[in-house]
């Protein structure tokens, strides 16, 4: 038996718990001894019942995590475990735990102090006994490596990808031509400069810019709604369902991602899936994700970033060398794939497990 940690049923769906959630119905698909388990606050029903996911414990959220898993593994004969959002366990060894990114270290400001000193102290000792760790790219692999000093071969680099919900659709009509930026107001997601190269365009009356995500967080970028209130062509749309947002991104003249950190980027390559073409930082894991499929700029260079803007709204043939590379760079992830190699590094870890001579973490005794 394989447990899967399914706590991510119970949260919003973000980029993370997108990945566990795909990861998981994918893994559903290729293995018939996987068993997720979740706290009672189930959010995502659907999902749920697809997994076939058992409620366990009496907690919720972190105390779950903490004491009614651990508890539930010992009863089981603590088997592997798979967490696949951003926690898990952090004293329970026989574990595949996945780590996105250290943008709280990178960007502490972006979280609560709270925050910080929970990853800080926390993430140590969760590495130094899980089997494996997950990331989603190279990029997050050699960060966590070289800033927590652990071993790079104890990292399994596994990709995002896109759903299948998200594709083109070459007749959408739009009353005004719009750029789409989607994620969360953070303060590293440099959303305020983008604003301000959004404002610098000239010759664009017409043109809108939409912005997609939560505007209240705590700690969002400063000043962003003063910046926005400059220009009504401004719009905050707030979360979106998945049919809303893919009607952003098939309507979009462009997509811009100006993220100064990201372990990976799940929006440019969804943009991508819908035949959008992409601006984007040249920063962090973006270029790996992206390769030369999107139009790069400087994040830090606001004249740089409405250059590019200025460049896809009057290049038509860039726009559309953009949706043929994007098209064919979206394709190259897939959910599918990322679970069987998940799945095969299950089988390869159980092997291990079952030799004599060695311990629940896989180490000789």
């Amino acid at each position: 038996m394989i447990v899967i940690n399914a706590r991510f049923l119970t949260q919003p769906v973000t980029g993370v718990q997108r990945y566990a959630e795909q990861i998981s119905l994918a893994l559903k698909r290729l293995r018939d001894d996987v068993v997720f388990v979740a706290p009672h606050d189930i959010h995502s029903h659907h999902i749920a019942g697809v997994l076939q996911a058992r409620c366990i414990g009496r907690h919720r959220g972190h105390l779950w995590e903490q004491l009614d898993l651990p508890r539930y593994l010992r009863q089981q004969g603590n088997p592997l475990l798979v967490s696949l959002c951003s926690t898990s366990p952090v004293f329970y060894a026989n574990q595949i735990a996945t780590h996105h990114d250290i943008t709280y270290v990178r960007f502490p400001h972006t979280y609560s102090w709270k925050f910080r000193v929970a990853y800080r102290l926390m993430t140590p000792i969760l590495l130094s006994r899980i089997r494996t760790l997950l990331t989603p790219s190279e990029f997050s692999k050699g960060e966590i490596s070289r800033f927590y000093k652990i071993d790079p071969q104890r990292i399994l680099t596994l990709p995002n990808a896109v759903t299948e919900h998200f594709v083109p659709n070459p007749a959408a009509q739009v009353e005004r031509p719009y750029l789409l930026a989607v994620s969360s107001p953070s303060a590293h997601k440099n959303f305020a400069r983008m604003i301000q190269a959004f404002l610098s365009l000239r010759g664009q009356p017409d043109l809108q810019l939409h912005i997609v995500g939560s505007t209240n967080g705590l700690f969002a970028e400063p000043d962003l709604q003063r910046l926005a209130s400059r220009d009504p062509r401004i719009r905050f749309l707030g979360r979106l369902d998945d049919q809303e947002l893919l009607d952003q991104y098939q309507g979009a003249t462009a997509f811009v991602f100006p993220s100064l950190y990201e372990g990976f980027g799940i929006p440019p390559l969804e943009a991508q899936a819908c035949g959008c073409p992409v601006l984007a930082a040249k920063a962090a894991s973006i270029p790996e994700v992206l390769r030369d499929s999107a139009l790069y700029f400087d994040p830090l260079d606001v004249g740089q970033m409405a250059a590019a803007m200025q460049r896809i709204l009057h290049d038509p043939a860039l726009r559309q060398s953009l949706r043929r590379q994007g098209l064919a760079n979206a394709a190259r992830f897939s959910w599918q794939r990322s679970a069987q190699r998940l799945s095969q590094h299950i089988d390869n870890l159980q092997a291990a497990h079952a030799r004599p001579g060695k311990t629940a973490n896989g180490s000789n005794k």
